[in-house]
């Protein structure tokens, strides 16, 4: 049976690459509805007259006339409901938007009681309470599509022994600037930040690669997908049990320990198709060999501590999701707001950190009660990260 997969954000890295993986594998998956925010109108069509899907939802009412104009055989659905509407229409949907308004494809694929193939890491980091309600809906499913939780999905499906878990290890690349220390990081630039040594990904992930942001809403997204807070879907492991190691040839995606020292680890040179795959075809497997690994020539595989004094993201999420409820909405917020001024020029890349603990220190401590307290607190944050901004120095 032909499996009716709806692709979120498919204009992205992750969107693109998943449809490469659906053309890889044309017997056993139809990409039906493709989604997008509508600001890459030409990159819309080309994708649609490729795919030809059913359907096309678009975040920004303006793209609408236009796109329905170069696409007159096609249903074009508009308005900030649009992409969350997918969940609906297919058996898989991919959730591959960027940032904070992946949320509501989150929790209607979920609701709708559907597989989530979920890379927006943000919805679960920022709605965590919230997202776990409804992960409890009849049908409802939810792979991880980050590879490095992808990885910890299938060490633990290898020994499925909840009792045993010791730790879950991340592993990061260390992103462009490793071994940097915090004084030679002082003028680095936006090209410098941009150059990821491993990965090919969108602006906002390489920079919180970069800064290792990206590791530590991984630390708190790994909380949420198998720890205690996840009820029948985790392992009852918390962040004590939850480590950072980086990893520079991105090979060993990430590790799981258990209580007699054994560890199991899942290896494939990088490529997010394998996760993509694996995340459609669960729990099964696809047949394409992304990433496959020529051990004759793979070299070494290097380990060493993450340096929190130069990359202090890492220990703000670890902080934040301690915290729990909001906090983590509020950290995830800062950070966006302020990986866009640096992007945009208006802070420095060390100044990163600083506008997010700056916001941090405001936060009021709301429960994350309903997905409205979620936005809330997601908006309160935004505006207190611009007013740190706002008293900054132009770089």
């Amino acid at each position: 049976m032909t499996v009716r997969v709806a692709l979120a954000g498919c204009t992205g890295s992750i969107g693109t690459q998943t449809i490469e993986v659906v053309e890889a594998e044309p017997a056993s998956y139809e990409l039906v509805a493709l989604g997008a925010s509508g600001r890459q109108p030409d990159v819309l069509v080309e994708q649609c007259e490729r795919v030809r899907p059913k359907l096309l939802a678009v975040a920004h009412e303006a793209a609408h006339a236009e796109l329905v104009a170069r696409l007159p055989w096609l249903e074009v659905r508009s308005g900030p409901d649009a992409l969350a509407s997918l969940a609906e229409e297919a058996d898989v949907v991919v959730n591959g938007v960027v940032g904070f308004a992946g949320l509501s494809v989150t929790l209607a694929t979920l609701n709708a009681g559907r597989r989530l193939a979920l890379a927006n890491k943000e919805s679960l980091i920022a709605a965590g309470p919230v997202v776990q309600r409804a992960r409890r809906t009849p049908g409802a499913e939810l792979v991880p599509v980050d590879s490095e939780h992808c990885a910890v999905h299938q060490c633990l499906r290898a020994n499925d022994n909840r009792g045993r878990v010791a730790r879950v290890i991340l592993t990061a690349s260390g992103g462009p600037f490793r071994g940097r220390t915090q004084a030679e990081l002082e003028h680095v630039s936006l090209e410098d930040a941009l150059q990821h040594p491993t990965w090919t990904m969108g602006p906002k992930i390489t920079v919180d690669s970069s800064t290792l942001m990206n590791k530590g809403l991984e630390v708190i997204e790994a909380n949420e997908l198998f720890g205690a807070v996840a009820g029948d879907h985790g392992w009852g492991i918390g962040f004590d049990e939850i480590d950072v190691v980086v990893h520079p040839q991105s090979v060993v995606h990430s590790m799981v320990e258990y209580t007699d020292a054994a560890v199991i680890a899942q290896l494939s040179m990088p490529d997010m198709r394998l996760p993509i795959g694996y995340a459609l075809a669960f729990p099964d497997r696809i047949g394409t060999p992304f990433g496959r690994i020529d051990f004759a020539t793979l070299g070494r595989l290097d380990f060493e501590p993450p340096d929190l004094h130069a990359f202090p993201c890492l220990g703000l999420a670890y902080e934040a999701g301690r915290r729990g409820e909001t906090a983590p909405a509020w950290l995830n917020a800062a950070n966006e707001i302020a990986v866009a001024a640096f992007l945009d020029g208006k802070i420095a890349w060390n100044q990163i950190p600083v506008v997010i603990a700056g916001t941090l220190d405001h936060h009021d401590g709301a429960a994350a009660s309903s997905p409205e307290a979620v936005v809330s607190a997601d908006a309160d944050a935004r505006r207190i990260a611009a007013d740190v901004i706002a008293r900054m120095p132009t770089p």
